[in-house]
């Protein structure tokens, strides 16, 4: 891997190794937002066989010091979920770009990185490789939990949303995932 995006890499699993909340992924238990960042990388190269560099690090920094902004701070419903999203969005778009130009890369490079994860129309096959990683990691990290929280009808419908906004490759991956019982029961139902 380039000197530099290792140093990002490095920079923004450093702001993430600040999450308070844990989860255990692959048998190894740590920052949430850190390991989901390893994973959408892990999966980005596994849907793309050469990742550009801006996609590796939309990948890592997709979700960058999520926790600093608690979906509390929201009104609760749709519509307050939503403002959150596009916040975080923007929240995380600014962050990298921070990191980004510390690590020395080209302005260029951190406004395609940025446009990315704010999911801004027009990103091409990066931006489906993109949305695929981070449906997988939702699948593998949050699925089971999903299920457990929300009644059956309703976390079918979301499992529905999710397949819709991946490719038919993300979705074959995504059959393969080793789910818990409740994520698979819910798989099977839609």
């Amino acid at each position: 891997m380039e000197e530099r995006i290792a140093r990002a890499f490095a920079e923004m699993d450093a702001a993430n190794a600040d999450d308070p909340n844990r989860i255990l992924v692959r048998g190894r238990c740590a920052p949430k937002e850190q390991a989901q960042a390893e994973l959408a990388c892990e999966w980005v190269k596994q849907l793309c066989e050469a990742p550009s560099e801006a996609l590796q690090l939309a990948a890592r920094a997709h979700h960058l010091r999520r926790f600093a902004l608690p979906r509390a701070a929201h009104p609760a419903g749709r519509a307050g979920y939503l403002a959150w999203r596009r916040e975080l969005q923007h929240f995380h778009a600014d962050e990298a770009g921070r990191i980004l130009e510390r690590c020395g890369f080209e302005p260029a490079l951190i406004e395609k990185v940025q446009r990315l994860i704010r999911k801004e129309p027009g990103g091409g096959a990066e931006a489906q490789v993109f949305e695929d990683a981070l449906c997988l990691v939702f699948l593998e990290t949050q699925l089971e939990a999903l299920a457990e929280r929300l009644e059956p009808a309703r976390g079918a419908s979301v499992l529905r949303q999710t397949f819709a906004k991946m490719s038919p490759r993300a979705r074959a991956l995504a059959a393969e995932l080793p789910l818990g019982p409740r994520g698979s029961a819910l798989v099977q139902r839609v």
